[in-house]
């Protein structure tokens, strides 16, 4: 680490610390924090992520956190206070990842970055990395009760219920499988999704022809925030084409507004071919991102 900084593993007693650090780099960027609490606690609470071995909290002298990075599989995160940023923080960690990704056998490293984080693309690109995708957060504004249309013959459509969780993460699993690179496990999946503190059951209707799931829309209501947030949306291959997506995701936007939520976000990327779907529903792009990749020489 750059003079003036100590370096260890996160506890999960750091996930305030963590978390008061991804909403200072957000406002930053964005001019407000996106990502909740429960968020951070869902990716350090990963399982197969080591805390003591994949996971790197950076503290300024002054106690203050100024950096952080962890690693879980192909993906890593990093993340530089913006008043700590120009120290080489951002290369010492980019260089720990890396690291760490070749002791876990990866052949290949992913991160994220905002499009407006120009300091960060100017280092990934001077690191060896390209574009691989690009990530769009979409908002609808509610200002009247959304209209909902009515199912398609054959579908019924209901609220997500306890009981649910297996059929649904083979649904989005399946429908994912299509483009990522990665099938999750229950447990992964469900930490960030129905095991989330935040996870709105009510926002969450679930389609069926008899008795099976074949469309479902996950959503998280963040407390104190004025908007409803569509964690996964995901349809059966062989119901697609019928409305589906369109209706379960006007009927969480219906949920939402009842619940005075102003707006509803989501985010999609160019690999799952839907963002004419969303923009067809009356969906913007608010902003972008790019996830950068790099081949590791072992």
């Amino acid at each position: 680490m750059p003079v003036g900084y100590q370096s260890r593993p996160a506890t999960t007693a750091d996930v305030h610390a963590v978390h008061c650090l991804v909403s200072a780099c957000q406002n930053n960027l964005h001019g407000r924090a996106t990502t909740g609490s429960d968020r951070i606690a869902a990716d350090l609470g990963l399982p197969g992520l080591d805390l003591n071995s994949d996971t790197m909290l950076v503290r300024h002298s002054t106690g203050e956190p100024a950096g952080c990075s962890w690693v879980k599989g192909r993906r890593a995160t990093v993340h530089v206070h913006p008043d700590h940023q120009g120290q080489g923080l951002g290369s010492s960690l980019l260089a720990w990842s890396e690291a760490r990704a070749r002791q876990l056998g990866s052949d290949r490293i992913a991160q994220t970055v905002s499009d407006s984080d120009h300091a960060a693309i100017a280092l990934l690109r001077s690191s060896g990395y390209s574009r691989l995708v690009t990530e769009w957060l979409l908002e609808i504004a509610m200002p009247v009760e959304p209209e909902v249309p009515e199912p398609p013959a054959g579908i019924t459509v209901r609220p997500f219920r306890p009981g649910d969780e297996q059929a649904a993460y083979q649904l989005t699993e399946d429908a994912f499988d299509e483009w990522q690179q990665r099938r999750k496990t229950y447990a992964e999946w469900a930490r960030h999704t129905v095991e989330r503190a935040t996870f709105e059951p009510a926002a969450s209707p679930v389609a069926f022809t008899d008795d099976q799931m074949v469309g479902a829309v996950l959503s998280l209501d963040v407390p104190g925030d004025d908007e409803g947030y569509v964690e996964r949306v995901a349809v059966r291959r062989d119901h697609r084409n019928r409305g589906i997506a369109r209706l379960l995701l006007r009927d969480a936007f219906r949920t939402f507004y009842h619940q005075g939520k102003q707006t509803c976000t989501l985010w999609t990327h160019s690999d799952t071919g839907a963002l004419s779907l969303y923009e067809r529903i009356g969906m913007t792009v608010q902003r972008s991102s790019t996830v950068y990749s790099k081949a590791l020489i072992k």
